[in-house]
């Protein structure tokens, strides 16, 4: 999962669009950001909710796929616990 593909992960388990802001930060939604490179010269991505101007629940990652699954299990558990996405029944064989 990257940058790329996220958008798509996160419409497959009924997470809306408008949630999601990657690349760039706006109101009222989750962020996906690459910023400038780290000390050791590699690439650093930031997640977090951005409500009226201001970060919360802020991560930073060296690694654009963790930070994708770190994104995607934030709004899957989101998913889960409203009633969106559970197991599937269970059918007798």
């Amino acid at each position: 999962m990257n940058k790329e593909t996220i958008v798509r992960w996160l419409e497959s388990i009924g997470v809306p669009r408008e949630v999601v802001s990657i690349g760039a930060e706006a109101d009222n939604t989750w962020c996906l950001l690459r910023v400038d490179e780290s000390e050791e010269g590699a690439p650093v991505w930031e997640v977090f909710w951005r409500e009226q101007g201001n970060r919360y629940d802020w991560a930073r990652f060296t690694n654009e796929q963790v930070a994708c699954h770190y994104l995607f299990g934030r709004l899957a558990w989101s998913q889960v616990a409203r009633g969106a996405v559970g197991l599937l029944p269970v059918t007798a064989p």
